[in-house]
């Protein structure tokens, strides 16, 4: 808004009062709060996530890791 615009009656079609969104309304700006189950929920497929993380980069440590006869020297 410019500051002239203060003091000027609105222009006709400019701006339509009924379909401006750009207020937030209380009831639905506010953040929707998780239940307990949701979060358990969360936290569990975090879990699973993590394990098989650690599955698939201990075989990625097995296939691509330094095998135990080339790190002792022969003699």
């Amino acid at each position: 808004m410019k500051f002239i615009e203060m003091f000027d009656p609105p222009v006709a079609g400019y701006q339509d009062t009924n379909q401006d969104n750009s207020k937030p309304v209380w009831r639905t700006s506010r953040k929707t709060k998780l239940t307990l189950k949701q979060i358990r929920k969360l936290r569990r497929m975090l879990d699973v996530r993590n394990f098989e993380k650690k599955q698939h980069l201990d075989k990625v440590r097995e296939q691509y890791g330094a095998k135990a006869e080339a790190q002792t020297p022969n003699l």
